[in-house]
């Protein structure tokens, strides 16, 4: 595991998850909001976008969450482990409502500084409808490198923890 991305939708954990794997495995952790958003949540183009994920994926190692569908392939193409959040709306949105209480009008730790936290009801139609439209599109995608790339799907925060501890006891294993 030296090129690993986490996907999934808006609120599953893909900071936090990405973050905990991070100190566990000692890569890089690439947050693709920071990339993306520039402060006041203005968005890049689109051909810089691209640059700009094509230059963190020369990388030797590293851990990119963040979904952006449009570089997706770009990623996949380069990584060695997939990781999807697979998480249920519910949770999803509950997430996303107690994560825009805790910073309101702060930037996240893994945000760009200037895009505060605020309450955004395009985001969370974004969230209460990502399952529906793309939970099977990206389940397809990750199929097709079944034979090629380590793939995980994770549920719920027991199965996030299992993984966690898993690769917890198997890198202190490789360091003894």
């Amino acid at each position: 595991m030296k090129r690993i991305i986490v996907v999934g939708c808006g609120g599953a954990g893909k900071s936090t998850f990405s973050k905990r794997l991070s100190s566990i495995l000692n890569l890089e952790l690439i947050h693709l909001d920071q990339y993306y958003w520039k402060p006041n949540w203005v968005e890049t183009s689109k051909e810089e976008w691209t640059n700009i994920v094509e230059n963190l994926c020369k990388k030797d190692q590293w851990i990119m969450d963040g979904n952006f569908g449009g570089t997706m392939d770009l990623r996949i193409q380069r990584a060695d482990t997939l990781i999807f959040m697979d998480y249920s709306t519910l949770s999803c949105l509950w997430r996303i409502t107690k994560r825009t209480f805790n910073y309101y009008k702060r930037s996240r730790p893994d945000m760009t500084p200037g895009c505060n936290e605020r309450i955004d009801l395009q985001f969370y139609w974004y969230v209460a409808t990502h399952n529906r439209k793309k939970r099977k599109k990206l389940l397809d995608k990750l199929n097709r490198y079944q034979s090629e790339k380590s793939i995980h799907i994770l549920r719920n925060d027991r199965e996030v923890n299992a993984f966690i501890e898993g690769i917890a006891s198997s890198n202190s294993t490789k360091n003894e």
